[in-house]
């Protein structure tokens, strides 16, 4: 199985990056983390239809077909980490590769929200696009590791 990390963005700090990759190594062979960044639309006096549906296609060309849609939303289903455990325990069992989708500035375009599989929150916070990067790989990361059994979970 592989997970797809798909992020509008191409830039985030050094730290941001050096984090992400320090998690991204850490997980097993038959479980594959990979990073697709797409460009920002560039904002100038363009509506927000006209942003959300340029990053709506550049969103659509980076899953590949028959993956399952995961959109990061404020608006979505607040997880524990047990409970994403439970997800990501269910992604596994299913077979099909799993896209987690980080919106832009503007987030993601309302009907491709509507259109995905899930929608999930990751903080009642506002956060900055890098930490998101960076908290999510972490916490499916810490997710693995309750279903694996290490200890980097404690209660």
């Amino acid at each position: 199985m592989r997970l797809l990390i798909v992020a509008v963005g191409q830039r985030v700090p050094d730290w941001a990056q050096t984090a992400y990759d320090d998690y991204a190594k850490r997980f097993p062979p038959e479980l594959k983390v990979e990073l697709k960044a797409v460009k920002t639309e560039p904002r100038g006096s363009k509506t927000l239809e006209t942003l959300y549906a340029a990053e709506r296609e550049r969103i659509e060309a980076a899953i590949p077909r028959g993956t399952r849609v995961v959109a990061l939303d404020e608006r979505g289903t607040n997880l524990t980490t047990k409970a994403l455990a439970e997800r990501l325990k269910g992604w596994q069992l299913g077979g099909d590769d799993v896209a987690l989708v980080i919106g832009g500035p503007d987030g993601l375009d309302p009907a491709f929200r509507q259109g995905s599989h899930e929608r999930i929150r990751l903080s009642d916070l506002t956060l900055p696009h890098a930490m998101v990067r960076v908290l999510l790989i972490e916490q499916l990361y810490r997710a693995w590791s309750v279903n694996a059994g290490h200890p980097y979970h404690r209660e």
